[in-house]
């Protein structure tokens, strides 16, 4: 599987911030989201606080009582595999709201929703997720296994191309890994130089390693506005 991490950044290196309403940012936003559609993934791949961002319907406060129990086992909608995009959401606990297996954002094509979890998440949650015919995938017992969720994203959706689009720290544990191709990444001409917002890799102490992790410079393209396409190659470990 190819899997390119497409990311829009500040000077500095955050994702997240003050800059993006910064009218010095709006050529940076607008080629980003243009430059999506470069890689012709059929698959974007979204950390839980970015789901919550704008994504899913905030955090689930109470679980509805289930009709039905499930096993810890992968559910796959075979509606969703017939819409041919996806919305994959990392969400090891089961925390996050939904009304639909659909999402549609920014013009772009409508997408179906698969849920990654873990086997920490509360087994009403699986039926929470079948009521609206979310597909979810089983992909670690507390933490993240990123190899095997590539895996099964392949064998159950046939899914050969997938952008990872933050946040930093599951930027960083597939790049940890070792399963990160290439990294694309538009900078807008903003310093932000908050300390509290995201930088482009986050590691977490949940990640087994911390190493840093060498790049090298593939291209470089000068935008409008002062903004810079970078795209990285990274060697594969695995």
């Amino acid at each position: 599987m190819f899997v390119i991490c497409h990311m829009l950044a500040s000077l500095d290196g955050k994702i997240d911030g003050d800059f993006f309403s910064m009218p010095e940012s709006a050529p940076a936003i607008e080629a980003y989201g243009k430059l999506c559609g470069f890689y012709k993934c059929p698959a974007t791949l979204y950390g839980t606080t970015t789901m919550l961002g704008g994504y899913a319907d905030g955090r689930l406060t109470t679980l509805p009582s289930p009709e039905n129990t499930f096993p810890m086992e992968d559910y796959i909608n075979p509606e969703g595999i017939s819409m041919g995009n996806y919305i994959v959401s990392i969400d090891p606990a089961g925390i996050l709201a939904w009304s639909s297996h659909r999402i549609q954002k920014k013009g772009r094509p409508e997408a179906h929703v698969i849920e990654v979890l873990t086997e920490q998440v509360s087994p009403d949650y699986l039926s929470y997720l079948r009521g609206f015919g979310i597909s979810y995938l089983f992909a670690g017992t507390k933490e993240l296994d990123c190899a095997l969720l590539l895996n099964k994203l392949w064998e159950h959706f046939g899914i050969r191309r997938l952008m990872i689009a933050g946040g930093g720290t599951i930027n960083a544990s597939f790049l940890q890994a070792g399963l990160i191709q290439e990294l694309s990444l538009v900078i807008a001409p903003v310093a932000d130089g908050s300390t509290t917002a995201v930088s482009i890799f986050e590691n977490a102490d949940f990640l087994p390693t911390k190493n840093p992790v060498p790049l090298a410079l593939k291209h470089v393209t000068t935008l409008e506005g002062g903004t810079l396409w970078l795209r990285y190659t990274l060697p594969s470990r695995v």
